[in-house]
């Protein structure tokens, strides 16, 4: 008998995935693409929607987004649709993670989207602040319910919004930065945050990401305990490793391509009242170059770049620029010297980081301990079964002669 391949009716509330879309979920992956929705729901982009396999199984409940290869975003696979209690519950179980390892620190992240089951939200607090990122369509909607749950639960003197991310973009959203809530009225962003007993200035409206790079703070504190010597701090931007670096270093060069964030450096030494860092506005792939050829040495290196690699198709050009700036930093450092070296390059996976720092130690000639291998910060949480929630790779390496 020939089997009926007509999809069955469902409620227009509903999404059908294919079997492969179903096993994905089942495995714990919370993204389903596009060429896996045999049924669209017949509701608003945004909207939560009941999720069944193609046998008419139930799945989940996802957000639904009409506009992006990553059609439905999984949050549940509880009978019950989400509801006001869902989200609330959702945000305490992240408050209260935060809550047990952080530590010497006002400013971290509350919530890492998918790492807290809350596909598309991020959540980042700076001391009474709080700045809110809502990444896809469903998120979106629920803006004004995020704000009032952080405001019931802290009180805060700010709450932000930072959509201004291209994500954003790729689901039809606008760009816009804007102050969502002041229990005073006043709309001042700019201000000092604390991290590891070292203070820094952030511009919440118009800083990088949502102010401050949050997810490298546990290694910035990790590098302190390998700091001596002379240090040399790349990528600097607004000094984060460098100030770090100084309490144990004899003294420390920071370098970064921006004048302007080589400036805001300078403005938090002046705030920590450090005065043995030299801050440098040039190219590092140059500056590399020159401190090799003119044979310096080095007891501490931090390599922190941007992300090389934006797409798959970036891939290769990104690991040969890693391995050029890893390289001549293995060449620089004295023996025994240590090297913290990091990629946020998603596509950049552990494999692909670790081979390429053994061919930059070979082509260096010289022979290297992994002393540590660490990830981006605890409060930006990695969910085992969605793999792209690991994107911070920092290993710290000791060469050995």
């Amino acid at each position: 008998m020939k089997r009926n391949q007509e999809t069955p009716q469902h409620p227009s509330d509903t999404a059908v995935i294919s079997a492969k879309g179903a096993t994905r979920a089942r495995e714990g992956h919370l993204w389903i693409y596009r060429s896996d929705v045999i049924a669209r729901p017949k509701v608003e982009s945004g909207s939560v929607v009941r999720v069944v396999d193609h046998r008419s199984r139930f799945v989940g409940w996802a957000h639904f987004g009409a506009e992006t290869e990553i059609t439905l975003r999984l949050l549940s696979k509880n009978d019950a649709a989400p509801d006001r209690e869902f989200w609330r519950n959702r945000l305490l179980a992240a408050i209260e993670w935060r809550r047990r390892i952080v530590a010497d620190a006002d400013a971290y992240r509350l919530v890492h989207s998918e790492g807290d089951f809350l596909p598309g939200l991020i959540v980042d607090r700076y001391g009474d602040c709080f700045v809110l990122q809502t990444l896809t369509r469903g998120m979106d909607a629920l803006k004004p319910m995020w704000v009032e749950l952080l405001v019931e639960q802290f009180q805060p003197r700010l709450v932000i919004e930072r959509n201004d991310a291209k994500v954003r973009q790729l689901e039809g959203l606008p760009m816009v930065n804007s102050v969502l809530y002041s229990r005073d009225g006043s709309t001042t962003a700019e201000f000092v945050i604390s991290e590891n007993g070292i203070k820094f200035h952030v511009d919440l409206l118009e800083g990088q990401k949502t102010g401050a790079f949050l997810d490298q703070r546990e290694n910035r504190a990790a590098a302190m305990n390998y700091a001596s010597g002379r240090g040399l701090d790349c990528f600097s931007f607004h000094g984060s490793f460098a100030l770090h670096l100084a309490s144990d270093c004899d003294t420390v060069t920071a370098i970064d391509i921006s004048e302007p964030a080589i400036e805001r450096a300078r403005r938090n030494a002046e705030l920590n009242g450090v005065t043995n860092v030299e801050f440098v506005a040039a190219n590092v792939f140059d500056r590399l170059r020159d401190y090799d050829d003119g044979g310096e040495r080095f007891d501490t290196i931090v390599l922190d770049p941007p992300a090389f690699a934006k797409n798959r198709g970036a891939l290769a050009g990104a690991l040969r620029g890693y391995k050029e700036i890893n390289l001549r930093a293995l060449r620089l450092l004295s023996p025994g010297g240590m090297l913290i070296t990091c990629s946020c390059s998603y596509h950049v996976n552990e494999e692909l980081f670790l081979e390429m720092l053994k061919e930059a130690a070979r082509d260096a000639g010289r022979q290297v301990q992994i002393v540590e291998k660490r990830t981006q910060s605890r409060d930006h949480p990695i969910l085992l079964t969605v793999p792209e929630t690991y994107y911070l790779k920092c290993v710290v390496l000791r060469v050995m002669e």
